[in-house]
């Protein structure tokens, strides 16, 4: 296909699902860029991170939920063309809440095929994911001839949701209205594992992990390999899909080119997931994974916290509720190898990856880095738990009654340190040089980082000497 870069872009108004993500607000603002009349960005949230660049690049944000018809109905009034991202249960706690995951996912996506139909919406674009063709089983080099996963093998609701998704719309295809003339066509991008700057579901959970020490393990064999791909890779070739809808190029009148088509994308550089995120862990100086689990062990390590958090089902959507370390689905997209070729986005689409993976990482990383600088440092969670525990033995030890552990915890303290008055003074002591650690540490940080100076103060209150240090290597980076 063979379009200039514009075609089916200058002059027409596009509806962007899910606009307010990560994906969403890049393609809304490439959209913008490449002189589209309007877009529109349709989303459940009202801000997001981006929320500021897209209005200040002229993006209507439109804010409303795709469960409901009447929302979707009146955010797709008047569109040549709609790109539908809005989905739910990606990761994560979200992977748990089934009714939720077939709400949007499923009834969300037949709304928007009614209102794309009622409005005679020619173009319909449904981002998918490789998990309607994969649920564990391995695959090298998959193409699009590939058949469907057996809905009632999927692990998660995720994967079958969007299955059926993706079957909902790629039938759609072809579809006259009732005015005739015209039909809707529709094609699904499938795509791999998605990262870049900003990307706010499967990185900052890794990252957080690294941050408090708890990347224990890396899940597999070395040689297990799956794609990914970068987010300008991925805004190109929706947007390629959006004009290989179109019915009036020369030659195929009537006929697009993708109507009714699945395509996989991604960078086309199959990696172990491990070595693919070992450059950002190493630029942030985290410690990486030193021990490997197999998946079956894996998978009954997932499967105890899906036990668990699915006993917690009512609180899933609390914030105070930390993610889990690892749940099955998740443990088989690490853990066994599937990739697929672009081959056919490639002679149909015209895609070729915009950016390479290693240009893609690199722009991650700063990113990253200048996160890392803007936030507040400091130890693993085991170290907190060590200082924390330490602390709380030596005041048990020095003051508190004869109950429960204390007076095998006080019988520990003389051993070191004789008297009980000396085990006091061990306490005061520690707790003097914490504050003044403390105080020391607010003063530095209005210097090298002012945003986070109370921050500074309170951990290195907690923390003292362990916190103290990320704080001094800061001051020295700055002075660099």
């Amino acid at each position: 296909m063979h379009l200039s870069e514009n075609e089916g872009i200058e002059g027409n108004t596009f509806v962007v699902t899910g606009g307010l993500g990560f994906v969403g607000a890049a393609l809304c603002l490439e959209l913008v860029r490449r002189g589209a009349r309007q877009v529109r960005s349709f989303d459940l949230r009202n801000s997001s991170p981006w929320s500021d660049d897209l209005k200040n690049s002229g993006v209507r944000c439109i804010q409303g939920d795709v469960t409901k018809k009447g929302d979707v109905d009146r955010a797709l009034d008047g569109a040549d063309c709609v790109l539908h991202l809005a989905s739910y249960g990606m990761s994560g706690k979200e992977m748990l809440q089934f009714g939720r995951c077939d709400e949007v996912n499923i009834n969300g996506t037949c709304n928007v095929l009614e209102a794309a139909f009622k409005h005679e919406i020619t173009r319909l674009v449904y981002v998918s994911t490789y998990n309607v063709v994969f649920g564990g089983k391995e695959i090298l080099n998959g193409n699009e001839g590939l058949p469907y996963f057996p809905l009632d093998d999927h692990v998660d609701a995720y994967g079958r949701s969007k299955s059926i998704a993706e079957q909902l719309v790629l039938k759609s295809n072809g579809r006259p209205f009732k005015n005739g003339g015209k039909r809707m066509y529709t094609c699904a991008i499938r795509p791999a594992a998605i990262y870049g700057p900003g990307e706010d579901r499967h990185l900052p959970r890794i990252v957080t992990l690294a941050k408090l020490g708890m990347n224990l393990f890396k899940i597999g064999e070395p040689s297990v390999k799956t794609d990914w791909i970068y987010v300008e890779n991925l805004v190109l070739a929706i947007i390629l899909a959006s004009m290989g809808l179109l019915d009036d190029i020369p030659g195929r009148e009537g006929h697009p080119v993708a109507a009714g088509q699945p395509y996989f994308v991604s960078d086309g550089s199959p990696v172990n997931t491990f070595e693919f995120l070992r450059p950002l862990l190493k630029s942030l100086d985290y410690d990486l994974p030193k021990f490997t689990i197999s998946v079956p062990f894996a998978l009954s390590l997932g499967k105890i916290f899906q036990g668990v958090y699915t006993l917690l089902y009512p609180w899933l959507s609390k914030s105070w509720l930390p993610q889990p370390l690892v749940l099955p689905a998740e443990v088989y997209k690490v853990g066994v190898t599937h990739y697929f070729s672009y081959l056919k986005a490639k002679e149909e689409l015209g895609y070729v990856p915009f950016k390479s993976s290693k240009e893609g990482m690199a722009a991650t990383i700063s990113y990253w880095q200048e996160r890392k600088r803007r936030s507040l440092d400091g130890p693993t969670i085991f170290t907190w738990i060590a200082v924390t525990l330490g602390m709380s033995a030596l005041f048990a030890a020095g003051w508190l009654p004869d109950i429960g552990p204390v007076p095998f915890l006080r019988a520990l303290h003389l051993f070191f340190f004789r008297t009980i008055t000396v085990v006091k003074a061990v306490f005061i002591i520690s707790v003097i040089l914490h504050v003044g650690e403390g105080i020391y540490a607010w003063v530095l940080a209005k210097r090298v980082d002012p945003g986070n100076a109370m921050g500074w103060f309170l951990q290195t209150c907690a923390l003292g000497f362990f916190s103290m240090r990320f704080l001094l290597k800061r001051a020295k980076d700055h002075q660099i």
